[in-house]
């Protein structure tokens, strides 16, 4: 394979010298900027246009979404240093280096939440009813952002040779991606590598997150079910997908994989507090009737 080849052998798809980025006036922009900057956008239209059919005002999402983007960005980053501290200690300036990667959206979530109880609370709005207003934005934005991954040949899993098995370059790749397990299949002389496409899974499984959340939405019980959600289905998608991936960041002094370990929280969480939220509901039904 050339270095910008990238191939899904098994559904006959091949595709040639495919760029990390492009050129205009003599200024480079990397598809994984770009790409994550049109998951953002859309996921703030969807956003305004939900808070329009719900009666809100769009005008303050798009408000919230400059604090929400700036943080979001920032959390990102933090995240992905800290728990990959033993690559950047010893290059410091590599910190601010984000055109290879290195953004979590663990750290973009997080940060993204935080900024919505803040702002809820300094412009009196409700940040359950702004959540749930905000979350088929969020999940579509990162259905779309993980095509930025694709771009940069990253967020990819162990090795495969099934249907989705992706081909790359090993040139392509970084050395720590490879994993001794997909560096034992490496066919002799060849000069690629067979993976799991798992940026793919996650955004399939984000979209389809997405069609779940608008169903639900005329049927929540209660402000912030929208939310708790969101945090199952993406922890239950990220939970078994992130079990996959090579790149997998690790709690300190442990080899137990930070994000699996949230998903798995995220998803207890959300479906231990919604049960017990329409527990209450419902007795509080029940004792005025």
């Amino acid at each position: 394979m050339n270095v910008g080849d990238i191939a899904f052998p098994n559904l006959g798809i091949y595709l040639r010298d495919v760029p990390k980025s492009f050129s205009i006036f003599g200024f480079s922009i990397a598809f994984y900027g770009l790409i994550i900057g049109m998951g953002v956008l859309a996921g703030i239209l969807m956003a305004a246009h939900m808070a329009k059919v719900t009666g809100q005002n769009p005008d303050d999402y798009w408000d919230f979404a400059i604090y929400a983007v700036v943080f979001s960005i920032i959390g990102a980053r933090i995240y992905y240093v800290v728990f990959a501290w033993d690559y950047y200690k010893d290059n410091l300036l590599s910190v601010f280096n984000t055109r290879n990667g290195g953004m979590a959206i663990y750290g973009a979530v997080i940060a993204a939440f935080i900024t919505l109880f803040v702002y809820g609370r300094i412009k009196k709005k409700s940040p359950l009813l702004m959540g749930d207003t905000c979350m088929p934005g969020l999940i579509l934005g990162q259905a779309i952002g993980r095509w930025g991954n694709f771009m940069n040949r990253e967020v990819f899993g162990e090795y495969y040779d099934g249907l989705f098995s992706m081909q790359l370059p090993i040139e392509a790749v970084r050395a720590r991606d490879i994993s001794e397990n997909i560096a034992a299949h490496i066919p002799e002389g060849a000069n690629y590598i067979n993976v799991h496409p798992t940026f793919l899974y996650e955004s399939a499984w984000n979209l389809l997150v997405l069609v779940l959340l608008l169903c639900f939405r005329k049927h929540k019980r209660f402000d912030g079910e929208i939310c708790l959600l969101y945090l199952g289905g993406y922890g239950l998608g990220r939970f078994i997908i992130e079990g996959i991936r090579t790149d997998t960041l690790f709690i300190p002094g442990t080899q137990v994989p930070v994000s699996q370990v949230l998903a798995l929280l995220m998803l207890i969480f959300a479906v231990a507090v919604d049960i017990i939220v329409r527990r209450k509901k419902r007795a509080e039904v029940e004792k005025k009737q």
